[in-house]
Parts: C-alpha cells; sequence; structure tokens
C-alpha cells in the first residue's frame, strides 16, 4: 500500500524538514525510470504538505543540497521567467518551465500563436470574485507531454482568498504528479510561495484591499528520494538534524536560518549577478 502522508507547521523549513523525516521513516520502496543498476530502491510516498505562514521566518532549511543563490535563481525562474528562452525540445534541451506553463500556456506545434496568460486570470478572476473556485492555473498538455524526455512534475495552482480570522488571506493549492522530495521539493516551494506572494500583491494593487499570503498546500502523488541520493541524503540532511538546533539565532548551530539574514541576502545578491552573468553568456542551467 502507497502511504499518504500529511505534515503541518507554520514555516517553509519546518514543513519540508517534517516531510523528509516522514518519508524516510514510512516511505515503501520502489524503484524509478531513472535507477542505475546499483542503485537503491528510492523511498516513496504521496505527501500532503500544509505551510500556515509561508513567509514566518525562519524560512530557510540548510539541509537542502544548493545555496542561497540557487533560490534566487529557480525564485526568478518562476515568477520572472528569466528561463524561458532556454527551452528548445527540438535540440533535447528544455522541453518548458513552470513559468512559460502558466504565463505564456499554449499548444505547442500548433498555428494557433495565442498564448494564455493563467496567472493574470487567477489575479482578474479573484479580484472581480474573491470566493471564486475557478481560479487555477494547469501546465499538462497531454498530446505532448507524456511523449517527452522531460515532463512537468507540477500539474495544476489552485488559488482562493479567504477571510481568515478578520482578514483577506490569498490561499495556494498546488499539485504534483512527482517530486524529487531531498533534491528538489525545498526549492519548488520557496518558487511557489514567491509566486502566490506576487498574486497576492497584484490582487490588493488592483482591488486596492489588503491582502495576506495565506495557507500553503502543497500535494504530491509520488514525493521520492531517490535511492541514489541516499549516502548524500544521511550525511548532509540526517547529520544536521542530529547535531544542530532548528533554529539558533548565531547560526552556528543551526539547521534554519531566516531569509532577512544577512548570509542569506548576501546569497540572494549573488544569485542576482550570477543572473546577469548567464543573460551575457548564455550558459544553461537545469529545471527541477
Amino acid at each position: 500500500m502507497l502511504p499518504v502522508i500529511m505534515v503541518k507547521g507554520d514555516s517553509v523549513g519546518e514543513v519540508w524538514e517534517s516531510s523528509l523525516v516522514e518519508l524516510w521513516e514510512k516511505g515503501i520502496s520502489v524503484r524509478t525510470e531513472y535507477d542505475r543498476p546499483e542503485d537503491p530502491e528510492s523511498k516513496d510516498a504521496t505527501m500532503i504538505m500544509v505551510v500556515n505562514n509561508p513567509f514566518s521566518e525562519p524560512r530557510i532549511h540548510l539541509g537542502f543540497p544548493g545555496g542561497m543563490e540557487d533560490l534566487e535563481k529557480y525564485r526568478q525562474e518562476v515568477v520572472e521567467g528569466v528561463h524561458d528562452h532556454w527551452i528548445n525540445p527540438e535540440e533535447k534541451k528544455w522541453t518548458y518551465t513552470y513559468h512559460d506553463r502558466l504565463f505564456n500556456y499554449n499548444i505547442p506545434g500548433s498555428a494557433e500563436t495565442k498564448k494564455i496568460n493563467q496567472v493574470d486570470y487567477i489575479i482578474e478572476k479573484l479580484s472581480a470574485a474573491s470566493f471564486s473556485r475557478r481560479a487555477q492555473a494547469i501546465t499538462w498538455i497531454p498530446f505532448y507531454d507524456p511523449e517527452t524526455y522531460d515532463p512537468p512534475c507540477l500539474q495544476r495552482v489552485w488559488c482562493r482568498i479567504i477571510n481568515d480570522g478578520g482578514k483577506l488571506s490569498l490561499v495556494m493549492n498546488v499539485h504534483w504528479r512527482s517530486r524529487d522530495a531531498y533534491r528538489a521539493a525545498f526549492m519548488n516551494i520557496f518558487g511557489l510561495t514567491c509566486l502566490q506572494k506576487h498574486i497576492a500583491e497584484s490582487i490588493a494593487k488592483k482591488t486596492e484591499k489588503e491582502i495576506a499570503v495565506g495557507q500553503y498546500t502543497d500535494i504530491t502523488d509520488a514525493y521520492h528520494i531517490y535511492g541514489e541520493s541516499f549516502a548524500d541524503f544521511r550525511e548532509r540532511f540526517l547529520n544536521i538534524l542530529e547535531k544542530r538546533d532548528f533554529y539558533n539565532p548565531e547560526h552556528t548551530k543551526s539547521r534554519t536560518v531566516r531569509s532577512d539574514s544577512p548570509v542569506a541576502q548576501a546569497g540572494f545578491e549573488y544569485g542576482k549577478q550570477l543572473i546577469e552573468t548567464e543573460k551575457k553568456t548564455g550558459r544553461k542551467g537545469a529545471t527541477i
């Protein structure tokens, strides 16, 4: 039986950490289409993560396999589309970016050149009817994606505005068909909650009402840690859980850090510099 696991918490870092601990302890062993013969079977489960306050601090978990610069680059990729120009499936390059599918959805190979900005639709819909159940965006193209070598993991984004204790809040639900829980999920959540903030701010500007960033719910059908990642997972993630406090303001023995801390801000600035370098050199990265 495939386990269905739910974790809840206030911050992104807290919930992501709990999801990995639960997956490691309760996930089943399943092979993947990417395994080498010598790789252990992956840990897998269906995962539901509920983040009550996506921008509460400490927001960033230091156990994810990347740096602050990677978070900033991914934020720009999802919200601003800085890597949309790397889409080129004919040359075996990227087949999509989430920004392109959400902001410029179109039918590949079609004579129809119209592109649909689904994020603008969400903003317009909720500005007109905050209680609407129709404010969603999709990524999947059923006659195109199944045959590609790298189909999108993110499938759907759904938003709604609720009255949360007397204040208006934009809630976001996202649904994934599959996700690398260790190497990709934290960056995914970081980027999607930044998109959530963008939508909330856009609606607030349009309606002249204060709209807070509310609950973020993340549902993944196949939430997994690849067997090839087990050694790094034990060394990086499980090791810091054992040796560090969840949060220490001095950052010397902490496994999380505030996003407004000097170390995080310096990393974000470095990420912005890397994006500018990429624009000049055209260097290609890797989508998650």
